[in-house]
């Protein structure tokens, strides 16, 4: 065998065993996110047939699983119950992507201006220390003054829930690359930019994802509270209009329905993460 041939069986090789590989992490990371979503809803379903049982609440008041599942399978109105919920569903899914997505771009926007000012920091920070200890529902009368009941306060008032702690972590990833890194950078030329690019940019990578599955649940609790307080829409309306009618079946089941929509786009997100992560490490060490 030539010197070529085995350089070309030894290349052949190295990419196969990296497929695999790359199939391995996979294939751990899809079967971790299941076992994990499998633990979550155990511990959810334990803790809500516990408090009812704990607190005695009332049969007309307090609505178990199969309370639920009775009401969106069982009955002669549930066909039209899960249209109605589909939709509510699909509206407040909406909402939570618009609050989710001004949130996270004005979190990385404003991270790299404190990356790379302590001016902006000095100027920044205190106010959104503000924002973030006045309660959401205090500000929403001054916010749909401000902007309406249109799009804008949705993304204002789910911007406002995911900005902090988003800016927060996002901030800690850029600022974790070593001072010797840095330095080397500066050493061979490169400018504050070029740190910002090739040094901090990924070494954050981790801390961004990791405010991404932080954000989500927070995206929701801000299209709820936007939904109630200002447009009239989704789920977070539907709620409080079932409450009002004493509709308790329907209140648990919109509450159901939006809990597992959370969790399923927490864990999509915790996959994507560690996929991500997974192929970086595995890039890094090629």
């Amino acid at each position: 065998m030539t010197a070529a041939t085995q350089t070309q069986a030894s290349r052949a090789a190295g990419v196969q065993s990296s497929r695999a590989g790359r199939f391995g992490v996979l294939t751990r990371t899809v079967l971790t996110t299941l076992a994990n979503t499998a633990i979550m809803l155990t511990v959810i379903l334990v803790l809500w047939l516990g408090l009812l049982s704990v607190f005695d609440v009332s049969d007309f008041v307090g609505k178990g699983p199969l309370d639920v599942y009775e009401h969106l399978f069982a009955e002669e109105e549930s066909a039209a119950t899960r249209a109605e919920i589909w939709g509510l569903t699909l509206a407040t899914m909406r909402d939570a992507a618009i609050g989710f997505i001004a949130g996270m771009i004005a979190a990385a926007v404003v991270a790299v201006g404190i990356v790379m000012s302590r001016i902006v920091e000095s100027a920044v920070m205190p106010m959104a220390m503000i924002v973030r200890s006045v309660p959401l529902i205090a500000l929403a009368p001054l916010i749909i003054l401000a902007l309406g009941r249109g799009t804008a306060v949705v993304a204002a008032m789910g911007g406002i829930v995911v900005l902090f702690p988003a800016l927060v972590t996002i901030v800690f990833g850029l600022r974790s690359a070593t001072p010797q890194i840095r330095d080397v950078v500066h050493v061979y030329g490169g400018s504050t930019w070029d740190v910002l690019r090739k040094v901090a940019v990924p070494s954050a990578l981790p801390a961004f994802f990791s405010a991404v599955r932080i954000s989500v649940p927070g995206a929701f609790t801000g299209a709820l509270l936007a939904e109630w307080l200002a447009t009239g829409e989704g789920i977070g309306y539907a709620v409080v209009s079932a409450v009002s009618r004493s509709q308790n079946t329907q209140v648990w089941a919109l509450v159901v329905v939006i809990t597992l929509v959370s969790l399923v786009l927490y864990m999509v997100a915790q996959l994507v993460e560690n996929l991500v992560l997974a192929r970086y490490d595995m890039a890094k060490e090629a």
